[in-house]
């Protein structure tokens, strides 16, 4: 059983120390980290803790999922591994999706158009 933790459902008020400190009382946390927008720099309303053992983890996560945080109901729960996408906008290692259609693209329907 793995020892990350998701936890989503934060107020925009939560740190990275304020985080770790309401993990800490269940056991060690290796880390704590809220997610930041690029952009903006305020929180995305989520974040990972990762825990010392699996055994901490499990009981933190039963212990604070639902506990209210600013008026927020957390969400607490083993974080998944990230998914493989096939990137933004259709491409892809291949090349681009849209490319292998025949219905799409400058066929010979003319400029844009398209067998339909």
């Amino acid at each position: 059983m793995s020892s990350k933790i998701y936890v989503g459902n934060l107020p925009y008020s939560v740190t990275d120390s304020s985080l770790e400190s309401n993990f800490a009382e269940f056991g060690d946390v290796s880390s704590a980290k809220v997610m930041m927008d690029r952009e903006t720099g305020r929180s995305k309303g989520f974040g990972f803790v990762e825990m010392a053992s699996a055994e901490v983890a499990q009981a933190a996560i039963t212990a604070l999922n639902g506990m209210s945080v600013d008026g927020r109901s957390i969400v607490v729960n083993l974080a998944r591994p990230r998914e493989a996408t096939g990137g933004a906008g259709g491409y892809s290692p291949a090349g681009y999706g849209a490319a292998k259609r025949s219905d799409v693209g400058y066929g010979s329907g003319g400029y844009g158009g398209g067998r339909y």
